[in-house]
């Protein structure tokens, strides 16, 4: 059987891009593409052999000319299906209407609560008693498309953005790959806001 083929972007650490590449069975990391050449993904790439393509932001004169070049990676690999990883790009209307349904974002919250940036810190200084994490489609929005999945966390009262933050990306880490999975099953269908997921 094919494997589904998946693009990762990304843009620090890839913790999550190295949950996929060693998690997901039924699909295959094509290429990662980060916006940021210091990005520590880069060397997990390296290690599982994945082909790498910098695209740096700072290069492009437009958000365009900058979409234009990953998009042409990605067709470049024939990728099916873009996750992103920590990628700290807001990509364009266009872009997500080209692709849609077609690319999955992992959030440290559950959503629809603590959007966009320092969600653990949003959730903290709310005082909320759980707390986790959030796969989603992407839609033009931030942090706005159809839910996948979601896993919950506790909130401890000794709690930091540090410490909440690690053990969301424990289940970070669990439920991305299987997101993935699912996709590749062609298990997953959007019904307006909702996400239905077929049984085998």
């Amino acid at each position: 059987m094919n494997k589904l083929k998946v693009g990762v972007l990304a843009s620090g650490r890839g913790s999550n891009f190295k949950a996929i590449v060693q998690k997901v069975d039924n699909a295959r990391v094509e290429v990662l593409i980060v916006d940021n050449p210091d990005a520590r993904a880069i060397a997990i790439a390296k290690e599982f052999d994945i082909p790498c393509k910098v695209v740096d932001r700072k290069k492009f004169d437009d958000k365009f000319s900058f979409e234009r070049e990953i998009i042409n990676i990605l067709e470049l690999y024939k990728v099916e299906l873009i996750a992103l990883a920590g990628f700290m790009r807001i990509l364009s209307s266009n872009f997500v209407e080209r692709f849609k349904w077609k690319i999955m974002n992992i959030h440290p919250s559950l959503l629809p609560s603590f959007p966009g940036l320092n969600a653990q810190k949003q959730a903290l200084d709310y005082g909320v008693k759980v707390s986790g994490c959030t796969v989603h489609f992407v839609d033009a929005g931030t942090d706005t498309g159809p839910i996948i999945l979601q896993s919950v966390v506790p909130v401890l009262d000794d709690d930091d953005p540090e410490t909440l933050s690690a053990r969301i990306l424990e289940e970070e880490h669990k439920i991305y790959p299987f997101a993935i999975t699912l996709f590749a099953q062609n298990r997953l269908i959007v019904d307006g806001r909702k996400v239905r997921i077929k049984d085998v």
